[in-house]
């Protein structure tokens, strides 16, 4: 396949789930990317090779469900051959924002917009995907990522190797408080995992053309089988998403100074009166952030001193 037609679906679910249970339930879905040439190891390899450091992580496999994440064992190689020996490395990684190449965004676009197409909408803006950034996972067999939850909504698609992909009820406060949420958001993504959750997510047993929506928010964990697996996470923010984002990263900073808040959505006024101070502020030292050394620098201000946890000269 050398190209995603913009016609066709690209990616499809069976029973109606893109009307009838979009945006708020998981599904599963199929989709027409496996054997797409980008994401064939070879260029992987270049892409992580081409993307900045602070937008590749990766680590040994060989993790718990509930991993600290302070203690996450590493993998002595450089990120390219990290990909080149994925079969035999023992690796977990993930390639950040691959939008960020003309190539890979067009990608994700040409996908998206077969689903919008398919709900009825005429473009991407139409069906509500904004910010579209695309993360792609390259795992060694028998490898782990760790319960988490993400902040973004998720088509999550499988392109080689055999994955398993265990999704939570984000409406259980029981699987993951506003403490967790808060802190997996804008700390680290790891949450605590509890044995008494076993056999409580819906599973995905996912093979290349498979994958699964993840709805925003909701805790999940995954494992391989016995082959290296390549996956990729299309995503999108609403404008309600970056809203409730950007009140969780605000209050996480005014909490960082003593100053205890209440979740989103507990004081609508009090929230609208954080986003008019945090959005200007978040613009204006947003032309900083072209710089590795500056992007370092406001994470580890905004987030704490383990932000730069994933690069080994942090």
């Amino acid at each position: 396949m050398n190209a995603v037609s913009d016609i066709a679906p690209v990616i499809t679910a069976a029973n109606d789930s893109l009307k009838k249970d979009f945006p708020l339930k998981p599904f599963a879905i199929r989709h027409r990317l496996a054997g797409h040439p980008l994401l064939s190891l070879p260029q992987l390899a270049k892409l992580a090779g081409e993307l900045p450091r602070d937008l590749i992580e990766y680590n040994s496999g060989n993790v718990a469900i509930g991993q600290d994440p302070d203690a996450i064992p590493t993998i002595d190689l450089d990120p390219v051959e990290v990909v080149k020996r994925i079969e035999t490395a023992g690796a977990w990684m993930v390639l950040k924002r691959v939008e960020k190449s003309p190539v890979y965004r067009k990608l994700l676009e040409d996908t998206l917009l077969s689903v919008a197409r398919a709900r009825g909408a005429n473009s991407l803006s139409d069906a509500g995907f904004e910010q579209i950034e695309g993360f792609i996972f390259v795992s060694s067999p028998n490898s782990t990522t760790p319960f988490h939850l993400d902040s973004e909504d998720n088509f999550f698609v499988q392109i080689h190797g055999e994955k398993f992909f265990t999704i939570f009820d984000n409406s259980d406060r029981s699987i993951a408080s506003e403490d967790d949420i808060e802190h997996s958001m804008t700390k680290h993504r790891n949450l605590k995992y509890d044995d008494r959750l076993n056999g409580q997510g819906i599973e995905f047993h996912m093979f290349g053309g498979d994958g699964c929506y993840v709805p925003y928010q909701w805790p999940h964990w995954v494992r391989t089988a016995g082959q290296f697996s390549i996956s990729m996470a299309i995503t999108w923010k609403t404008k309600e998403v970056r809203r409730i984002n950007d009140l969780y990263f605000f209050n996480s900073m005014l909490r960082g100074i003593g100053l205890p808040q209440k979740p989103p959505g507990a004081l609508p006024a009090f929230d609208a009166l954080k986003l008019a101070f945090y959005r200007p502020v978040t613009r204006a030292i947003q032309p900083l952030r072209s710089s590795l050394t500056m992007r370092r620098i406001l994470r580890r201000i905004a987030l704490g001193k383990r932000a730069n946890y994933y690069m080994k000269d942090a």
